[in-house]
Parts: structure tokens; C-alpha cells; sequence
């Protein structure tokens, strides 16, 4: 199977029995997949197989679409990050080197001067109007999204494309330095469906809420609600107040959310206003989850199913998962599960290395490895990081976990995110877990920072729920007795807003450096 069939799957399964919706629109699954062949026409009119097609949008159908109509043409779908910085999105396009860019009016003033600077031509099409913005006209030489589709054909695009083609290139977060381009083939794409799909206990024919911005790997989950024949609705991106209007007006009953989110949601007082009694099951995943946040939902929402998957970019999806059972468990008496992120999926092997590529004893530390089709096929045009990634064919994720006594997978932390401070180990996650237990704590990022004597030292970063007297003090005050000395934060940073990428997760890398910069100083 390759990516542009599933459109014409659901259409034939599902029929209009379901649809895709976006603000007042809604486009039924037939309809759907003769807006996929028409792109895919257009798309080969335009551009040969195996060039880079980029977009630069919020969430929109236009967008859904590409993720099938671009590897139909035998093309290569680049969808680029709409927070990203002028410097950022010119490293992009020169990696990428994509013939056409697909792109959003209001980002116009984003990307135009970037392409004025850039060295090769680009084709730029422009998607209609953003409702509510004000009207705009394609700059000249770009072509209207919607004209340029209107004479292309509804008939299927003969294809000769194999299930081992590159189909996706998702550019990571750069949280560590520059953004890598991880390609994603066919099959890399469809067997994480699939492995979501054998995993997670869903009904049939659900209404699913689609918050994740689609530039982000979350949005594979769309692949699954289109198999299932789900009722999707997109929202544009996450705002609370939005989020409980569209859940109020459409019944929705199942949607992945991030930790972040399901925060701010329980947070809001707008909650208390809307009627959310149509949910049945919220998947979270992207970040780690504090434990009180999660005793908090399923406390506001006791019929709600909950669930989890852990994945990144480079497995195009999850490997790991804790279903509805695992949660029940976690709050009626067992704790520690809910400290887990999961089981290993169906579908993929997962092993704890040590340094030297051996498997660690059970209850110890080591790198998660991953083995599977869902593995993806490099980084683009790199392959030094590509070798470096891999040993004896197991993908190495930088992530570093324990086995727990029932088998399931604790991310203890990320490689490049452990402090050592003074020769001693410390997982910034079980500092921060441990911050989370104090009420006015809303959140908190633990990172190193630099110390003369301890080369660094534990540094914690918190944003407030509630005034705190002498907070420093009392925080410190609050840890003393439950964790290590040598874990403890020898600093506090106390901010308005933690800086965070698109998926929710905070920039870890971009704090360290503001540290060492001295900006946090007084």
C-alpha cells in the first residue's frame, strides 16, 4: 500500500458517510480524495519525481491533502515549521532545495524576503484566504491555489512508486542545533499506522479533533482517523476556548493532545462553561506529562479513556503506548505506571543499550534502540549523522530508559538533557516530576547550567501558578527531603513563559544557552 491510497480507501469504505470539517467547511471523504488526485495532476504538471514540494501553512485541508496528493506525484513532501525564524526557514531551503513552496496568504511577509535572498527559483502557490484575515493577493509570479487546481483532472495519477520511495522529509526540532531532515518513506509512514492502529482500542467511527500543528509528525495520526472512517475535525491550531467550542459544537469524541495543552485546558476557567460530556478517549503524547496533570484530567474526566504513545520524527510516529487499563491501574493504587510511557508497540523491537551496544541489566539505565519498518531512511544529506544514529541496525533515539518490573518503558530523560554535576548523573525528569508535586508550581524545566567547581550545576526554571513567598527558598525547602542532595536545584529561574517549540516541548537547549549567556543573571 502507499500513502496516496489511502484517500481512495476511506472514499470507498466510508463513502459520505463521513467528512472532513474546517471551520464552516466540510468536505466529505469522495470528495476528499478527488481534491488528493487533482493536486497530485498538478503537482506532476508542475515539478519531476523526487523533487521537494515544501508548505508553509496552519492547519487547513489544502494541507491534509498534500500529505498524499505530493508522494502520489512521486514527489517529496517538505512540511516546514511556522514558528521558525528568517535564518532558520533560509537553512531549510537551501537543505531542501524544494521546487515549489506551498504556502499560507498571512505567512506571505514571513517567506517572501527569505526567497528574495534565496540563490535558486521557487515556485510559490498560494492557498485562498484565511477567513477572518484581511483579502490578499498572490505576489506576482506565485499562482492561485485554487485556480491552479481548477482545470487539473479527478482521474487517478498513473503511479509507478514503491513503498521504499522517500515520501515525507520532516525537519527536527533543532532543539539541539540545526534542524536535521529526517526522510520518511512510504512504508516507514504506513507501518507506524499501522502499529497505532493494532495498539490503541478505538470504535468505530469516531469524531476526532485534530490540534497538533500538521508540519509536526503528530500528524500521522490523521492517516488512522481517515482508515477508521472517523469524522475529523482540523482545527486551525490550539487555542483553549476554540478547542471547547469545536469539542461542544461537533461532539467530538477522541483526540491526542499534549501535555502542555491538557495544562492550559485545565487551567482555564472557560472549562466550566462548555459541555465536553461527548469525549471518550484523549491520547497525549510529544512531551513527558507530569503525573499531577494527568491525575488532574482523569479526575475532571473519569469516563474519559486515556492513553499515551511515545515516538519521534525519525520512527514517523509512536513505538511505545500505555492504553485505558494501564491508566485505571495507575490511578487506582499503582503510581509508578502512570510514571511510564509504555508497552512496545505490536509492530516494532525495542532495546536498552549501554555504551558499548550491549543490553543493560533489568531495573538499569540505557539508551532506547529501535528496530522496525517504521525507521526511517536517514537524514537527509547527512550521512555522518545517519551512521552515527544506528548501530547494527537499531536506530538509536538519545533517549535514555528503564524497564519497570511489569515490563513497560520509563523515559528517564534525553541523552543530551542529563546534568552532570560533579561527576554525579542527574535525570533533569525526576527533578522536574518532583517540582510538579508543589502546587504553585505550573511548570518547570531542570536543565545544567555552569558551575567553576562542578562543571555544571542544577538549575530549575519555573513558571507559577500562584504567588509564592521567598519562592527559591521554599522550593528548595520542599525537595530537601525527597530527593538527593545532589539532584537538588542549586538555582531557581522564575518566568512568565517557558520557551517552547510548536508539538508543546520546552526548548531545552535554547534556556541552556540563555543561562551561559549570563541573560538570566541579576
Amino acid at each position: 500500500m502507499l500513502l496516496h491510497e489511502l484517500p481512495e480507501i476511506a472514499a470507498h469504505n466510508a463513502g459520505h458517510a463521513a467528512a472532513i470539517h474546517f471551520d464552516a467547511q466540510r468536505q466529505s471523504y469522495p470528495e476528499f480524495a478527488a481534491h488528493c488526485r487533482r493536486l497530485a495532476h498538478a503537482l506532476a504538471g508542475q515539478a519531476p519525481r523526487g523533487a521537494r514540494v515544501a508548505l508553509l501553512s496552519a492547519n487547513r485541508p489544502e494541507f491534509l491533502a498534500a500529505y498524499f496528493a505530493i508522494p502520489g506525484a512521486g514527489q517529496i513532501m517538505v512540511p516546514v515549521n511556522t514558528r521558525l525564524g528568517p535564518r532558520e526557514l533560509a537553512h531549510i531551503l537551501a537543505d531542501a532545495e524544494p521546487a515549489l513552496l506551498l504556502v499560507e496568504p498571512t505567512l506571505l511577509p514571513l517567506i517572501l524576503p527569505v526567497l528574495a535572498a534565496h540563490p535558486q527559483p521557487v515556485q510559490l502557490v498560494v492557498f485562498g484566504d484565511v477567513p477572518g484575515a484581511a483579502p490578499s493577493a498572490p505576489p506576482p509570479g506565485a499562482l492561485a491555489y485554487d485556480a491552479w487546481l481548477a482545470d487539473a483532472p479527478a482521474h487517478p495519477l498513473p503511479s509507478d512508486a514503491r513503498d521504499d520511495d522517500p515520501a515525507w522529509l520532516l525537519y527536527t526540532s533543532g532543539t539541539t542545533g540545526r534542524a536535521k531532515g529526517a526522510l520518511l518513506s512510504h512504508r516507514n509512514v504506513l507501518a507506524s499506522v499501522s502499529n497505532t492502529l493494532c495498539a490503541f482500542d478505538y470504535g468505530r467511527h469516531e469524531v476526532a479533533l485534530f490540534l497538533f500543528p500538521m508540519f509536526h509528525i503528530a500528524g500521522y495520526a490523521l492517516l488512522g482517523y481517515l482508515l477508521r472512517g472517523d469524522d475529523i475535525v482540523l482545527m486551525r491550531g490550539f487555542e483553549v476556548e476554540a478547542y471547547l467550542a469545536a469539542v461542544q459544537r461537533h461532539r467530538v469524541t477522541c483526540h491526542a493532545i499534549a501535555p502542555t495543552m491538557l495544562a492550559m485546558l485545565l487551567e482555564h476557567p472557560a472549562l466550566d462553561h462548555h459541555d465536553t460530556r461527548s469525549l471518550r478517549t484523549m491520547v497525549y503524547g510529544a512531551s513527558a506529562m507530569p503525573a499531577e496533570v494527568i491525575r488532574a484530567a482523569m479526575a475532571r474526566w473519569p469516563d474519559v479513556g486515556f492513553g499515551t504513545g511515545f515516538g519521534m520524527t525519525e520512527l514517523a510516529g509512536n513505538v511505545l503506548y500505555l492504553d485505558r487499563d494501564q491508566h485505571l491501574r495507575g490511578l487506582a493504587g499503582e503510581p509508578a505506571v502512570l510514571a511510564a510511557c509504555g508497552l512496545p508497540m505490536p509492530l516494532a523491537r525495542v532495546r536498552l543499550l549501554d555504551d558499548d551496544g550491549h543490553d543493560v541489566a533489568p531495573g538499569d539505565s540505557g539508551e532506547l534502540a529501535v528496530r522496525g519498518d517504521q525507521v526511517f531512511l536517514g537524514y537527509w544529506r547527512n550521512p555522518t549523522a545517519t551512521h552515527d544514529s544506528f548501530r547494527d541496525g537499531w536506530f538509536l533515539t538519545g533517549d535514555i530508559g528503564r524497564r519497570d518490573a511489569a515490563g513497560r518503558m520509563v523515559i528517564v530523560d534525553r541523552k543530551k538533557d542529563m546534568v552532570i554535576s560533579g561527576g554525579e548523573n542527574v535525570y533533569s525528569r525526576e527533578v522536574e516530576n518532583l517540582l510538579y508535586e508543589h502546587p504553585a508550581v505550573a511548570e518547570v524545566a531542570v536543565v545544567g547550567g555552569p558551575h567553576p567547581t562542578w562543571g555544571e550545576q542544577v538549575v530549575a526554571l519555573v513558571r507559577l501558578r500562584t504567588p509564592l513567598a521567598d519562592a527559591a527558598a521554599t522550593l528548595d525547602a520542599f525537595c530537601r527531603p525527597r530527593i538527593g542532595g545532589y539532584k537538588r536545584p542549586r538555582r531557581y529561574v522564575f518566568l512568565d513563559a517557558l520557551p517552547k517549540s510548536a508539538a508543546g516541548k520546552v526548548l531545552k537547549a535554547e534556556l541552556r544557552q540563555r543561562l551561559a549567556a549570563g541573560e538570566f543573571d541579576t
